[in-house]
């Protein structure tokens, strides 16, 4: 296998496909309306927060329009005041709604992030039987997905319900039928599984049918019983999946494509200021890349430079740039 180490340097954010031509990405999860501390404290404690809206295919799709992508999230909300304000925030961050549907019959679910000055924030989720848990299978037949090219999703919808892990198969299934490019973040989250057992099973089951998986490490490590980036590939290379980018954190990225392979430096940042979104940033700037043709070392590139302004900034999304802001941190060579 040969092995390949990117020069970030020669790489360069050049694409002068219109955004129209880039392809329609999907996107299924759910987002939920977002309380953030303003102080430091336990939850509990906290007297003031800044109301947001999060959730990982939330973010991922936020990045991508704001590359200019057409972005589609699939989702269901309550009618509610949380979900009014998801659907007023996608609506301003230029994602399409075209497969959002709303019910009467259940809650917009929420979460609360602590505030941290070191390490990850504590966060407390609030999304037992919310609307978008009760997605089935039917609503993914009623899907119109005419002229859609790409679907992304994460490990996390499927751990919501029994409901929701059945959806995403089913759209992963119609996604393959009309040869749509299929991406896979596992971002495991152990707590909304019965056993880790489970969680393993069942996301490598959905993994087994992507073209692209970008498993961090630690995750990896999980998911396959391997140790490093390079045997977690070969793993994944070894159920069919194409390509495969493992998150390597302050030590950058891993690709592997095509029998090639390659390690992409983490890009500096100046100061970190909240870890949260990271991953999901990354996932936005590799889908782009990919979405434009670039090769894996290059999306893998892009993936590292989004991650590192996305923690360079307060909230799950908000820094998440444009297209223009992107090129400027890339000529710049730090966040």
């Amino acid at each position: 296998m040969k092995m390949e180490f990117v020069d970030e340097k020669e790489l360069e954010l050049e694409d002068d496909m219109p955004a129209e031509e880039r392809g329609k990405i999907v996107l299924v999860g759910e987002p939920m309306g977002l309380f953030i501390a303003d102080e430091l404290g336990e939850l509990e404690d906290v007297q003031h927060f800044t109301a947001a809206v999060a959730g990982a295919e939330y973010n991922v799709a936020v990045g991508l329009s704001r590359l200019e992508h057409t972005a589609l999230y699939c989702t269901r909300l309550g009618n509610d005041p949380m979900g009014k304000r998801i659907l007023k925030s996608m609506e301003a961050n230029g994602v399409a709604t075209d497969l959002v549907t709303v019910t009467d019959d259940a809650l917009t679910g929420f979460m609360m992030k602590g505030m941290t000055e070191v390490g990850d924030p504590k966060i407390a989720y609030f999304r037992k039987n919310s609307a978008a848990s009760t997605i089935s299978v039917h609503d993914i037949d009623k899907l119109d997905l005419y002229g859609c090219d790409f679907l992304h999703i994460t490990g996390i919808f499927p751990a919501v319900s029994k409901s929701a892990y059945d959806a995403v198969r089913r759209l992963i299934s119609r996604a393959k039928a009309l040869d749509m490019f299929i991406s896979f973040d596992p971002n495991l989250r152990p707590q909304l599984w019965a056993s880790e057992k489970e969680m393993v099973r069942c996301l490598n089951t959905l993994a087994q049918d992507a073209d692209l998986i970008l498993p961090g490490l630690g995750e990896g490590k999980i998911l396959t019983g391997k140790e490093t980036a390079e045997d977690i590939a070969a793993f994944y290379h070894n159920m069919g999946v194409d390509s495969v980018v493992v998150k390597l954190g302050p030590k950058g990225a891993y690709w592997s494509t095509g029998g090639e392979s390659g390690v992409v430096s983490e890009f500096p940042v100046r100061k970190i200021v909240d870890t949260v979104g990271a991953g999901d940033g990354f996932a936005a700037g590799v889908i782009s890349a990919v979405a434009e043709g670039l090769s894996l070392s290059e999306a893998a590139f892009r993936g590292t430079v989004i991650g590192s302004i996305q923690i360079s900034n307060k909230g799950d999304n908000e820094g998440l740039p444009t297209r223009e802001q992107l090129a400027a941190v890339i000529e710049a060579g730090i966040v």
